[in-house]
């Protein structure tokens, strides 16, 4: 044997020798990889077997309208002292959730209106219940069986101050993701304002970029709800004194006032402009004998405040004089001059006399 067959032998023992210590490693990795998982398995499967709750926690199977369930839903703005010791179903979404030891408390919110919930070890609710309503993501929406309880200290950060839920039964309907795009407590919160204490606070562009959430702050609910308000509270004064709401066309072929911007939309290959005002429809009525006439709804207006939402109505003096014209053909304006009361920017109501 030569001295190089003999240094190419030794090289071969010393790689298979390497080889064998990689593989022996790698069995004994795989066998501890293994026995991990049959501990976690036997774990689990014990602790399944001491869950009593696990029926009556979890995520719920979706429907499909195969069933209905036997469920009354309350809602949580009827939550009051008088209905306490009431077991109840409340479906609303998970605002917070806080674990402390054995219990875990939730602020669940529907709409403008919260409560807080308490889900504690007990005869109805197991460690398992409390570790996975800890867990359940902001925004989530939950179906909850919950005993109404009196408090003796009011809840200040509830809209519902004098009662809490004693969960029974949680299941979650709807999760949200884990990591959302913005809080809705930093969304609430006005822009600037937690600038000096370094609380996060939402601009403008991601508040439009994720408008869903926005419109969850209770801030957003309430601009809402006054401007229905003051919508319901026009139609019902107009509608007791005998007036007529008519629903005028949003897209015209061809702008009602001349000399002023318009917004032009693309309609089958061809123009169209967003109506600047409901005027010649509302005269159009006053001349067919409809008396009184009103309409709420929006108007085009390239003007500093655009696109105003502008509730208007038109009825004729008693000595008016009716025009008579093509209908195709607009009446003069000058037999209907306008009379203008201002409510709040944006919104206006106009009387027209003749």
């Amino acid at each position: 044997m030569t001295k190089e067959d003999a240094q190419g032998s030794t090289a071969e023992e010393t790689q298979s020798k390497k080889g064998l210590k990689k593989q022996q490693k790698e069995a004994e990795k795989a066998a501890k990889k293994a026995e991990k998982q049959a501990k976690l398995a036997a774990d689990q499967q014990g602790t399944e077997e001491d869950d009593f709750a696990k029926d009556q926690y979890g995520i719920a199977a979706m429907v499909q309208s195969q069933q209905k369930l036997d469920r009354e839903l309350v809602r949580v703005q009827d939550l009051t002292p008088e209905m306490a010791d009431k077991v109840i179903w409340l479906r609303a979404r998970v605002h917070t959730s806080r674990a402390k030891g054995k219990q875990c408390f939730l602020v669940l919110r529907q709409q403008q209106f919260n409560v807080q919930a308490l889900v504690a070890v007990g005869d109805r609710a197991s460690k398992q219940m409390v570790k996975f309503a800890a867990n359940i993501n902001k925004e989530s929406i939950v179906d909850v069986e919950a005993t109404l309880r009196k408090v003796e200290q009011k809840i200040e950060s509830c809209t519902q101050q004098e009662v809490e839920l004693h969960v029974e039964k949680i299941f979650v309907i709807s999760q949200a993701e884990a990591r959302l795009p913005l809080q809705l407590e930093d969304a609430s919160r006005p822009e600037g304002e937690g600038d000096e204490d370094g609380r996060a606070t939402v601009n403008q562009d991601t508040r439009l970029d994720n408008r869903v959430i926005d419109l969850r702050t209770t801030t957003s609910q309430a601009i809402f709800r006054l401007q229905a308000g003051v919508c319901m509270l026009f139609r019902e004064t107009l509608t007791k004194k005998d007036f007529v709401e008519i629903q005028t066309p949003k897209i015209i072929s061809a702008a009602s006032e001349g000399g002023a911007n318009v917004f032009t939309v693309s309609y089958f290959k061809t123009s169209a402009y967003l109506a600047q005002s409901p005027q010649l429809y509302k005269q159009m009525c006053i001349c067919a004998d409809f008396d009184k006439v009103f309409c709420v709804g929006r108007v085009g207006k390239t003007s500093h405040l655009t696109a105003s939402s502008t509730p208007t109505l038109d009825h004729p003096h008693p000595g008016a004089r009716h025009p008579q014209h093509h209908p195709r053909r607009q009446p003069p304006p000058l037999l209907y001059p306008c009379h203008s009361l201002s409510l709040f920017p944006c919104h206006s109501l106009s009387l027209f006399h003749m």
